[in-house]
């Protein structure tokens, strides 16, 4: 490690391992390398193969990709993380951040953190519980976060929870930052809708990202005929992957009539692969139940997109109602009708971009090293 510089060392995922929060932990680490001596440590296995079955891996594309990383951790084998942490505290950094969002990883960093007691640790906490509950979450989560010397939390949500667990817990609430990487060729609107055969005369909603129940997908689908007796021309794009639950949606499209104004892309998007939707949509919709925040959004401010997104977790606080998007009640279907509706309607699609792009600074990974400095210093 450079002597010249604070030395900070990183724990989290990232490339090759699939996900937005390995893309989060590298566009952080891009940022703070600008100033500080910044190590990289990731797992050499990160879930157990009973517990997350499907590859937990994507060698495609190397755009995320972090020279010198060690991927060290078995978060599964306690001889093997004591033995990282050990290394960890001979390399005397001045703080470790630890990426936070799932107690899976409870009994892994509170091995580290005893080992590195004397050292300051700084926890990015993406959830502080879990979006799908278990038994024993919050004794896991207590154990580990009541251990860390500041947080990040990027939302009221998580900011609540945080405090539940420690009343005192040194913190910042600071917004999601914007994935901007995904952007590799700059394509335009046109050539986008090219390759994906869409028409240029077609309104497209995209719903992007991992299709679980809580992401509300279904509303947007009961809401879709009357979108579309509206706008007849608003086809609704849904990419990524279903997990199983395919059949279920079919049937829901089927009930609906709405077939022709649906096209689904099964799986998991590859990063190389992601530009190309974001690029050619008019609209990201997240009718979400349940959300502490989502790199969803991000990713959209990234094309300066508009986004329509339920009042739920940290979405109200970047999506602003009525300049980068609109904010609707959750499990509210004619709500959201009517924002998707009003989009259109009223030709919004230039004056939100103007407004997506005029907020860029509140999003930047500048502001985030800002953060993380004013807690350090603390």
């Amino acid at each position: 490690m450079d002597k010249g510089r604070k030395k900070i060392v990183m724990i989290g995922p990232v490339y090759p391992y699939k996900g937005g929060i390995a893309h989060y932990t590298s566009l952080m680490y891009r940022a703070l390398s600008c100033k500080y001596d910044v190590r990289m440590i990731s797992y050499s296995m990160q879930y157990p193969k009973i517990l997350f079955k499907k590859e937990q891996r994507d060698y495609d594309n190397k755009t995320f990709q972090i020279p010198d990383t060690k991927y060290w951790i078995n978060t599964a084998n306690p001889f093997n993380i004591l033995s990282v942490a050990r290394k960890i505290r001979k390399m005397k950094p001045d703080l470790v951040i630890f990426q936070w969002w799932h107690p899976y990883f409870a009994p892994c960093y509170w091995i580290m953190e005893k080992v590195l007691a004397h050292t300051k640790k700084l926890f990015v906490c993406h959830n502080v519980f879990p979006h799908e509950r278990f038994p024993m979450d919050r004794r896991l989560a207590s154990m580990v976060l009541k251990n860390g010397n500041c947080f990040i939390v990027q939302s009221k949500q998580d900011e609540a929870d945080l405090l539940t667990i420690r009343r005192d817990a040194p913190h910042a609430r600071t917004v999601h930052p914007t994935y901007n990487a995904f952007r590799l060729e700059g394509i335009s609107r046109a050539t986008a809708r090219e390759r994906l055969g869409i028409d240029a005369k077609e309104k497209v909603l995209l719903f992007f990202g991992f299709v679980r129940e809580y992401k509300g997908l279904k509303h947007m689908i009961h809401a879709l005929p009357e979108i579309v007796s509206a706008q007849p021309d608003v086809k609704l794009y849904i990419v990524g992957d279903f997990d199983g639950d395919k059949e279920h949606y079919l049937e829901m499209i089927r009930e609906e009539g709405m077939e022709s104004h649906v096209v689904i892309q099964d799986g998991y998007i590859p990063d190389r692969e992601v530009e190309k939707y974001f690029a050619a949509s008019d609209l990201v919709v997240l009718p979400y139940e349940s959300a502490t925040q989502s790199g969803i959004v991000q990713i959209a401010y990234g094309f300066e997109l508009p986004v329509v997104a339920t009042a739920v977790g940290g979405l109200p606080e970047v999506v602003l109602d009525g300049v980068t998007g609109y904010v609707v009640p959750p499990q509210d279907d004619s709500a959201l009708t009517k924002a998707v509706i009003r989009f259109f309607a009223e030709d919004r699609a230039e004056e939100f971009h103007e407004n997506v792009i005029r907020e860029a600074d509140r999003y930047s990974w500048e502001h985030m090293v800002e953060v993380i400095e004013g807690l350090w210093q603390k």
